[in-house]
């Protein structure tokens, strides 16, 4: 079934009536701004938060959802991942043209296949005071790597066999096997640095009931340019700028974000003044900041998937043919137009353009309703079934969902929605306890390995990126051969050969790779926000 622009967006407001909610939870588009950077028109004045010629000031964030947990190792999603990268460091950054950069390390060498060594950098402080050197690093990816721990984020350093402690400023990773992404892995948030004291600390809790992360979930503590104050859960997280941070401090004095659900509500902060910065603006929205008079949108290409899942271990899902009609039921290209107004790009596969491992040689899933019945009625489901699809607070995943409904009712498949709030939805879908669901990924290290290993390898079932429950013997070895293959082209046709499978396997329907909408007051300058939907803030000057 094909929706006119026009049509769908009729049916959203008729079908938006009928949303189960399971939890607490223009035409012509004005051109966003590019690259990354604020608008830097001056705008007016905002009560209470602006300070004369760009020093200082509260800056005020408005999010659609709270972070989940503030300790780096403890978390896997974009909006923790937010906060910690400014409370955090990394061994090694990204630059501003997604260059690999010098962070807490000052230089890296390879020693052998098998050894990589960094050189840090002295004069460093975490925000308790406690030196960072050579030991902290240590302790920090022992941890990581502790079962005791279980971090989401393991499988990215889990061919690190042995942290070697040189001297002060000098540490040795050893892998497993030679390990081409390591470099990249480590500008990932899930390496972040937390001060060695507070990783002490959160071992002494872990007795009982209290789990790994609690200290550190209470009390962030790393040498970034911002350091933790409080977190209403729920409301909103405060920091405050580090006055002794090793490099060029921040330039505002706190930072204040808010979990503000409702997207028009959000725009409302930013055209009344009461936000300088807001997140996930909805594609319909866009229009209406730019043209306040007091905002635009940055509109960023994002490295970010986002796709309707499905739970490979129950029954109908268990079925590939029913799982490759439904995908075939997905108009991507009308939902592209119709619901995300044309920001973002039909997903061919679950790597986006300019990632390392993206191919164009591999068959596109096509809208094609009759095929979709027919791969239905030979998995013996002519007649249908009843199914039901998770979301969460996301406007756009609820709009997909609700023409997904009505697409799948051709196939005389039956389906409730249930809207989630993001902590649970997390949590459930991790547990394995949905049938379909909308969720995104975002490939924040630039590399096949991130994009494929968490979402398909069968060790990564659950929290750890795997919420489709997907296993394949032969996909396993092919993303375990991407790992230990150092010659580049020879990785690429692995990675190209996973994906063929994959895509085959359908446990997952990939929609798009949506733009990042962000909306920055006209106030606001020095913001950026990359590929990988993460907020760069120390640089960010309020003006008035």
């Amino acid at each position: 079934m094909t929706f006119s622009k026009k049509s769908l967006w009729l049916l959203f407001l008729t079908l938006t009536l009928t949303l189960v909610l399971a939890a607490c939870g223009s035409d012509k588009k004005e051109e966003p701004n590019k690259g990354g950077t604020s608008n830097e028109n001056e705008g007016t004045q905002t009560e209470g938060t602006e300070t004369a010629a760009g020093g200082g000031g509260d800056l005020i964030i408005a999010e659609n959802s709270d972070a989940q947990s503030l300790d780096p190792q403890g978390s896997n999603d974009v909006q923790s991942s937010n906060v910690q990268g400014n409370i955090f460091e990394t061994l090694i950054v990204r630059d501003a043209n997604d260059e690999l950069a010098s962070g807490l390390a000052e230089s890296w060498t390879q020693v052998d296949d098998l050894t990589w060594e960094f050189k840090l950098k002295t004069g460093i402080t975490f925000h308790d005071g406690e030196v960072f050197n050579a030991e902290a690093v240590k302790k920090n990816f022992d941890r990581l790597l502790d079962p005791k721990v279980a971090s989401p984020r393991a499988h990215l350093y889990e061919m690190v066999t042995e942290i070697k402690v040189i001297d002060d400023t000098t540490v040795q990773f050893v892998t497993e096997y030679p390990f081409s992404p390591l470099l990249a892995h480590l500008t990932h948030t899930g390496g972040s640095i937390i001060s060695p004291k507070a990783i002490d600390e959160d071992y002494a809790a872990m007795t009982g009931d209290t789990a790994a992360g609690s200290v550190i979930n209470e009390k962030p503590i790393g040498t970034g340019p911002f350091k933790f104050v409080s977190w209403e859960p729920g409301n909103e997280i405060k920091l405050e700028k580090n006055a002794d941070y090793w490099g060029t401090p921040a330039n505002v004095d706190t930072v204040t974000i808010k979990v503000v659900p409702e997207g028009a509500t959000r725009v409302a902060e930013i055209q009344s003044g009461n936000a300088h910065i807001i997140g996930l603006v909805e594609p319909s929205q866009v229009a209406n900041v730019n043209a306040s008079g007091v905002a635009k949108v940055d509109d960023t290409p994002s490295t970010s998937l986002t796709y309707v899942g499905f739970n490979t271990q129950k029954a109908p899902f268990d079925n590939k043919l029913v799982r490759q009609a439904i995908s075939k039921a997905i108009d991507r290209q009308t939902l592209i137009d119709g619901i995300y107004e044309g920001f973002g790009i039909p997903a061919i596969s679950p790597i986006s353009p300019g990632v390392f491992g993206y191919t164009e040689d591999v068959t596109p899933t096509e809208y094609n309703i009759e095929e979709a019945k027919a791969l239905l009625a030979e998995a013996g489901y002519a007649d249908g079934f009843k199914t039901t699809i998770w979301t969460n607070d996301n406007p756009a995943r609820q709009n997909v969902a609700i023409v997904l409904q009505q697409a799948l009712k051709e196939l005389n498949i039956e389906v409730n929605i249930e809207v989630l709030e993001w902590g649970a939805y997390l949590e459930k879908t991790a547990a394995g306890e949905h049938d379909m669901f909308i969720l995104g990924w975002s490939n924040s290290t630039g590399d096949a390995d991130y994009g494929l290993y968490a979402l398909f390898h069968s060790s990564q079932h659950g929290d750890p990126g795997n919420r489709a429950f997907y296993t394949n013997p032969e996909v396993d070895k092919l993303l375990d051969a991407g790992r230990r293959e150092a010659d580049q082209d020879a990785r690429l046709n692995i990675y190209k050969d996973a994906i063929k499978i994959i895509s085959d396997d359908a446990p997952m329907a990939f929609v798009l790779h949506p733009s990042i909408l962000t909306g920055v007051s006209d106030k606001v300058t020095g913001f950026r926000v990359t590929a990988d939907s993460m907020y760069h803030l120390k640089d960010v000057k309020i003006s008035e």
